[in-house]
């Protein structure tokens, strides 16, 4: 099953778009994009190995309310802070002699009354020029002022006269004190179908989304039932007080439509990496420059390990990383039979079994930890056993580096 975007992309000639639409007399905002000119296709943005997706435990004191009636109270208090947000690219190719544009639909959410708006990365990620339609109709150029593409999080200034339009920026919970069961709210534009509002309850927090195309993981992400489809990219995901607890990035999907498993970027990674966009442009994460294994029951009888042994076994190191300068050691792994089983061969190495003191199970609480508590240049204490002495740990103090804009070859955090 693959993980997918949810930024509909649409190839269109300009002029053939417009001769559509006026005949069909229909606004791109509130209506789906015409048949006849327009292919949702699908970027497969990652893969979900087996489904090894992690999860964490957390608590909350949302309060749930009474959901019949407080879901249109919810819309009609956001839905003039909800975007539809169209993108477009060149393909470098013509059409009768004119540019065929590639043009990606998502959606976002008013930031503040400066004019900012919040959306998804790879819904404006190489954008020639950006609109921005309010739920009235209104459509803005904006500029991209902003972007992390490991967070997948972007910030967009719009660029016109909107001194006409009321801005009301939604406010942004605290995603860590959500719990499983909560219910949520999403409101985007799936297809093309504007100011569309979906519910459901939050499945599960802390997930891992794979990143399999040269770049970072992104971490705990809330996993939610309600309906996400191609077009809800960047938009919120709101608790039932109309607050943000994230941005609805991704799906788990075979066909590229809703199948009941999609993912939303938390907003505790919106609070502490937007202001950065605004700042800067940029967000620098904090890098260990590792790459580890989580250990199963072959892992543990291959290693002589005890049974349930928890820990996460480092594979690979960067070259000229923060983990290398520490000298942490690899493993050596003999992977002849393609993935980690019962016909691994593995030999020395280290297993991290805590950082700053928590428990370490899997590589995703590192990748976690280190994304929601630590910065540029702060050190991590890493308690750290060798594989064949078990009883004497030691710990190692490491300064976290920037992180590269691509992962070194198999270096995941």
């Amino acid at each position: 099953m693959a993980l997918v975007g949810l930024s509909a992309l649409l190839l269109f000639n300009q002029t053939y778009l417009s001769q559509i639409m006026s005949k069909l007399n229909t606004n791109p905002r509130t209506s789906p994009p015409p048949p006849s000119n327009a292919s949702n296709v699908l970027p497969v943005a990652q893969n979900v190995s087996n489904g090894d997706l992690s999860n964490s435990s957390q608590t909350s004191n949302l309060s749930t309310g009474n959901p019949a009636n407080s879901l249109g109270k919810v819309f009609n208090k956001v839905q003039g802070s909800v975007v539809q947000i169209t993108s477009k690219v060149s393909t470098g190719f013509q059409l009768n002699g004119e540019a065929v544009q590639q043009s990606r639909l998502g959606s976002g959410f008013v930031y503040d009354t400066q004019g900012h708006i919040v959306t998804n990365y790879h819904v404006v990620s190489g954008s020639e020029t950006v609109d921005v339609t309010f739920i009235d109709g209104n459509t803005y150029t904006a500029k991209v002022v902003g972007s992390d593409k490991d967070s997948d999080l972007a910030v967009l200034l719009i660029t016109d006269d909107f001194s006409g339009e009321t801005l009301v920026p939604i406010p942004i919970a605290d995603s860590s004190i959500l719990n499983v069961g909560d219910q949520v709210i999403a409101i985007g534009n799936p297809f093309g179908l504007s100011d569309t509002l979906t519910t459901g309850v939050v499945s599960q927090i802390g997930r891992l989304l794979p990143e399999e195309q040269g770049g970072f993981s992104i971490p705990n992400t809330i996993q939610t039932d309600a309906a996400i489809n191609p077009g809800n990219s960047g938009g919120p995901l709101l608790n039932i007080n109309g607050e943000v607890i994230g941005i609805n990035t991704a799906i788990s999907s075979s066909t590229g439509t809703y199948s009941g498993v999609g993912f939303a970027i938390p907003s505790k990674s919106i609070t502490r990496i937007i202001p950065s966009l605004l700042k800067s442009g940029t967000y620098s994460h904090p890098w260990l420059g590792i790459s580890g294994a989580n250990l199963t029951p072959d892992m543990e009888k291959n290693l002589g390990l005890p049974r349930n042994y928890k820990g996460v076994l480092v594979v690979d190191v960067a070259q000229g990383g923060p983990a290398e300068k520490a000298k942490i050691q690899p493993a050596n792994v003999d992977q002849s039979g393609g993935t980690f089983g019962s016909t691994t061969r593995i030999t020395g190495g280290e297993i991290i079994t805590m950082l700053d003191g928590h428990s370490v199970k899997r590589m995703e609480d590192i990748i976690g930890y280190l994304e929601e508590s630590k910065s540029v240049g702060d050190s991590v204490k890493l308690t750290i056993v060798k594989n064949d002495n078990l009883s004497s740990p030691f710990t190692l103090s490491i300064v976290l580096e920037k992180r590269p804009s691509s992962a070194p070859a198999t270096v995941s955090q």
